[in-house]
């Protein structure tokens, strides 16, 4: 059996702030920079879901990509486009909306549906800004 990864990428846009309300204004401000603003900030977020599996001798496929997609785009983008990370998001309620924790949660989210459309989910590539993105392989080593 070979196994084959295939990726799918997605964007959404999305505000938040890193900020612990048990931490003075002058520690937030130390330890999360710009990113502590009050008025908040923004990202263009890259989303990329790495599914691996042996390709369907009756399609030639791992997943189906419209499956896929849709997944992301019901359980990832619709509830984060256009939202504020740290107010309007059910699963990242009382969790610092870091691009670490957000992969963790939406890892959480998708990997049973990913399942049940035949692939398995191994990785998430989250990207916040040109410089600086995350990679999660749900506990997994990657190497």
């Amino acid at each position: 059996m070979k196994t084959v990864y295939i990726t799918r990428r997605e964007h959404f846009n999305a505000a938040h702030k890193l900020w612990r309300e048990d931490w003075s204004e002058e520690k937030n401000e130390e330890v999360f920079g710009k990113c502590s603003n009050k008025n908040w900030h923004g990202h263009n977020f890259e989303i990329f879901v790495t599914v691996k599996g042996a390709p369907s001798e009756d399609t030639g496929f791992v997943i189906n990509l419209k499956d896929l997609s849709k997944i992301i785009k019901d359980l990832v983008v619709e509830p984060l486009d256009h939202r504020n990370l740290n107010l309007d998001v059910p699963f990242l309620a009382g969790k610092l909306a870091s691009t670490e924790n957000m992969v963790i949660e939406i890892w959480k989210l998708i990997e049973e549906p990913i399942r049940q459309a035949g692939g398995e989910l191994c990785r998430i590539k989250l990207v916040e800004t040109e410089n600086n993105y995350v990679e999660y392989y749900g506990g997994a080593e990657p190497y």
